[in-house]
């Protein structure tokens, strides 16, 4: 009888245990009124066959910073390139320094007919670091060398987006550290056609107030990375911000773009963290 008891005990313990593993891999029912999405450097350590093997079974179909040589690998497993890369010099050198121009010209001009070609819409920018320039004389550089490519990009259809870093922690001296500069720029740019890549961790970091700013801000973000503030990990109950109300905030405008979960997971299962991440923002 007591064998018998224990047994039984056994049998739905691995029941309960297969039932919960069954949930745990299971493609989630997404809302869709998110449109998901992750940035491939943060799980660089995966094989990228494999990321989009993982996106796939989480249940969203799109990976950001992805540049043209890995774009065939995206579309042989029907995963979108949310936000293209690989027309920038780097970081730290941008278009607020026109000794950098001619260069920069040239390849996105290259790279905005490579993106539209693919079929994909974004294409990422940076400012550059200051190296003691005033606000003022970034903010013309940048419309200076800018408009040499607005064109080409509003004629394919393809949206340039410059990405808001934080100065503070992770990208000390860079100009488009704070939202008031990046709208500034994007009102003297004056194109559908240029947009800012509103990253809510740095954001948060350099300025906090992140609703507000999304709901006063939106006309000129096209586009969201999330992280998790301290530390840019897991987005849950161990860092500041309550990510399902801002989800909720950016819903609220209208956005049709990508939200792109950019956190660097501290767990073992990174693809784990990514879709509680997922569900965490699916609001």
């Amino acid at each position: 009888m007591v064998a018998g008891t224990a047994a039984l005990g056994t049998a739905g313990m691995l029941s309960s245990l297969g039932a919960l593993a069954a949930e745990e891999n299971k493609t989630l029912k997404l809302k869709g009124n998110i449109n998901h999405s992750v940035c491939r450097w943060c799980y660089g350590d995966i094989a990228l066959d494999d990321l989009c093997v993982g996106v796939k079974k989480i249940g969203f179909s799109a990976i950001d910073l992805v540049g043209p040589a890995d774009w065939p690998t995206l579309k042989k497993h029907g995963i979108f390139s949310s936000m293209c890369n690989g027309a920038e010099i780097s970081l730290t050198k941008g278009w607020n320094h026109t000794e950098y121009h001619s260069t920069l010209i040239k390849s996105y001009t290259e790279h905005i007919d490579l993106v539209a070609k693919a079929g994909y819409k974004n294409l990422i920018c940076f400012s550059g670091n200051r190296e003691g320039m005033d606000a003022e004389t970034g903010l013309k550089n940048c419309v200076d060398g800018l408009k040499q490519i607005i064109g080409q990009a509003e004629k394919q259809g393809v949206i340039i987006q410059m990405e808001l870093l934080n100065s503070k922690i992770d990208h000390h001296d860079q100009q488009c550290d704070n939202t008031k500069w990046g709208i500034e720029l994007v009102k003297r740019i004056g194109s559908e056609n240029f947009k800012l890549l509103y990253d809510i961790y740095h954001m948060q970091i350099d300025e906090g107030d992140v609703i507000r700013t999304i709901q006063d801000g939106h006309p000129y973000f096209g586009h969201y990375h999330t992280g998790g503030v301290p530390g840019r990990h897991e987005i849950d109950d161990t860092q500041e911000l309550y990510y399902p109300a801002i989800m909720r905030a950016i819903v609220a405008t209208g956005h049709k773009g990508f939200v792109a979960q950019e956190f660097i997971p501290a767990k073992e299962d990174k693809l784990k963290s990514l879709k509680e991440g997922v569900k965490i923002c699916d609001v």
